[in-house]
């Protein structure tokens, strides 16, 4: 059985959204961040400016800003999609992060080819970003995707986890995990998020929605 941890003030959870993405209610960014709220926890869940058509520079000066506000914290960073691409320039750039968060998911991020043949996303194409660079950016990063996102058809293990030393969790069938796929209540995501930073997050996957927590804050 698993209990929801008291919320710990030392605790900071930062939810980046992706492209054309207006943090709708029925997307699961959005349903976690009311969770996390509702349990006692900073949550930072901004929109980013200009979703439809994202400047690299603004939304990495935003992220900037954020990380700034939430300095002393442990800081959970939770990317969907584009925001993904996002974390990656961060990390390739010098003087936005000034030392590593707690720890990063990077959920379904597109392909390095899908956002080059998108004018609108085409400058977030990754950056060359070494597995030693990455690492040092957290205590620990993860990736989570699908076998058949349409924005990342290689699969994000493939284009991402494996050439950067991440572990992944693929799971089958739930494309671009986002409401299209079903993706509004996502209890596995809350489960990880709650965890201790002590526990060892390599036996702890990301699973499909349909899995439910099993005690009973988790509802």
């Amino acid at each position: 059985m698993t209990e929801t941890p008291p919320a710990d003030d030392t605790r900071a959870f930062l939810l980046l959204h992706g492209w054309q993405n207006h943090r709708p209610p029925a997307h699961w960014q959005h349903w976690l961040a009311d969770r996390l709220t509702d349990l006692g926890h900073e949550v930072a869940y901004p929109q980013l400016p200009e979703a439809d058509d994202p400047d690299l520079e603004r939304w990495l000066a935003e992220l900037d800003a954020l990380l700034g506000e939430l300095a002393g914290r442990r800081i959970t960073v939770v990317c969907h999609s584009l925001a993904c691409l996002l974390w990656l320039h961060a990390v390739a750039r010098d003087g936005i992060l000034s030392g590593p968060v707690d720890r990063v998911l990077l959920v379904a991020p597109p392909s390095p080819e899908f956002a080059l043949k998108q004018p609108e996303i085409a400058e977030f194409a990754p950056p060359p970003l070494t597995p030693e660079r990455l690492a040092a950016s957290a205590t620990y990063t993860r990736v989570v995707g699908s076998d058949n996102d349409p924005y990342c058809l290689p699969g994000a293990a493939t284009a991402y986890a494996s050439p950067l030393g991440l572990p992944a969790d693929v799971l089958p069938g739930e494309a671009h995990l986002n409401p299209d796929s079903g993706y509004g209540p996502w209890p596995s995501m809350l489960d990880w998020c709650l965890r201790p930073s002590s526990d060892p997050y390599e036996e702890m996957p990301i699973q499909e929605r349909s899995v439910q927590r099993t005690d009973a804050a988790g509802g």
